[in-house]
């Protein structure tokens, strides 16, 4: 069977959908929705967004407002939900949020790693997240072998790895989100997962998914690419497409962020 996966940091779900995220939404066909950085509380939310028809929608706010905020749609209704991964540091802090399929038997989940600022308690703090979250992916990997299945993490992982996944790479090799620090870590995560966007396109500048609102990033097309589908290996294998959808032009954006949606051979 087919199925597919969409991620996209949306920049603030109410934002987004005065410029078009409900007409993008409305025209998806993917089985599940990854969300990120939706900064509002569910009941903060408009129905339209709080419930979309024809979806099963989860929220994982976070306790500061307007910050952060994760949510993942699925067209079935899950077998599980579970916000957050165990540690108390962050797990009421809007990042993580996980839903276990029954059918197809595939556990995803929605992750907005911390975007950091090197050299302040900003980076300090996503270190400490990135310790604490690998001790989860790697048990989250061990427990989907046992549990013959498959899992999925989407979504902006706030760190570039390679020199190709950023255009400006010389210029950015000091700031947050390419630190050497930050890339050995993820190197360290993709030993055992797999980045599937990267493996459907080996060779490939990008396909980038963020650009900066600053400048004529977008329009020189000077993106990073830090949005993700980072599976397992039995799932990675069965990827068939990745597409990242990057709007025409700047004005109709909807996000800073474009879609990243991988289609599976299940």
């Amino acid at each position: 069977m087919s199925f597919s996966v969409a991620t996209v940091n949306v920049n603030g779900l109410r934002a987004a959908a005065k410029k078009g995220f409900g007409a993008w939404l409305e025209e998806c066909t993917a089985d599940v929705v990854c969300l990120q950085e939706v900064r509002a509380e569910p009941d903060q939310l408009p129905d339209e967004l709080r419930e979309p028809a024809g979806w099963h929608a989860y929220h994982a706010p976070a306790a500061a407002k307007g910050r952060a905020g994760v949510s993942v749609l699925t067209r079935r209704r899950p077998a599980a939900v579970r916000v957050g991964f165990g540690a108390a540091e962050f797990d009421a802090a809007g990042r993580y949020l996980k839903v276990e399929l029954a059918e197809p038997a595939v556990t995803v989940a929605s992750l907005y790693l911390p975007s950091g600022e090197a050299g302040t308690e900003r980076q300090d703090e996503k270190y400490r997240f990135m310790t604490a979250f690998g001790a989860h992916l790697a048990d989250l990997h061990a427990r989907a072998a046992e549990d013959g299945r498959h899992a999925l993490v989407c979504g902006d992982w706030n760190i570039a790895h390679r020199e190709a996944d950023i255009r400006n790479w010389r210029a950015n090799r000091t700031k947050a989100g390419f630190l050497p620090e930050e890339r050995e870590w993820l190197s360290g995560v993709l030993g055992s997962w797999h980045d599937v966007v990267r493996e459907l396109h080996p060779g490939a500048e990008g396909p980038y998914s963020w650009w900066s609102y600053r400048g004529r990033a977008f329009d020189n097309d000077a993106g990073w690419r830090i949005d993700y589908h980072v599976a397992t290996p039995g799932l990675a294998k069965t990827a068939l497409s990745a597409h990242v959808g990057r709007a025409p032009s700047y004005d109709t954006r909807w996000s800073d962020h474009a879609p990243v949606t991988v289609v599976y051979d299940l």
